[in-house]
């Protein structure tokens, strides 16, 4: 009896843990060159994949009624705010990293091939935007 309490409680503690190190949850990036918070990324598991969409901006020059001019796809002058901007990404075999989805830039409208580490224990995202083997990385942290 003692034994299956003790296997319940550690579970339950470890969950916590394991939840967190998912990409899942609200992240805010930093802009790369003013080093300021520019948006707040909400990633969500949608069937088996994680896709996320940008819920709130926080640069100080970002408009309310912003739409994506830049964008080539069905996203083409969509609003910015609630734009989705990651999609298809899954999760590694056996590693803690999930890829093979696309990050738009809305800036730019261009899509970049994804990568998404949790690092420190899934309070930061390492998030890895490449076309080919050019790319940059972008640690987001961790909202909720």
């Amino acid at each position: 009896m003692y034994k299956a309490v003790a296997a319940i409680v550690l579970v339950a503690g470890a969950l916590p843990a394991w939840a967190q190190m998912t990409p899942e949850g609200l992240w805010r990036n930093i802009d790369d060159k003013t080093g300021e918070a520019k948006a707040e990324i909400r990633i969500r598991d949608t069937g088996g994949t994680l896709n996320g969409a940008l819920e709130k901006r926080l640069a100080k020059d970002a408009k309310p009624d912003e739409v994506c001019n830049e964008c080539t796809d069905d996203r083409k002058g969509k609003p910015i705010l609630g734009l989705e901007i990651i999609r298809g990404a899954k999760k590694a075999e056996g590693k803690e990293v999930w890829e093979g989805g696309k990050i738009l830039d809305p800036e730019n409208g261009r899509n970049y091939t994804l990568r998404m580490t949790p690092v420190e224990g899934g309070k930061k995202l390492e998030v890895r935007g490449s076309i080919g083997p050019f790319g940059r990385t972008q640690t987001w942290i961790r909202v909720q």
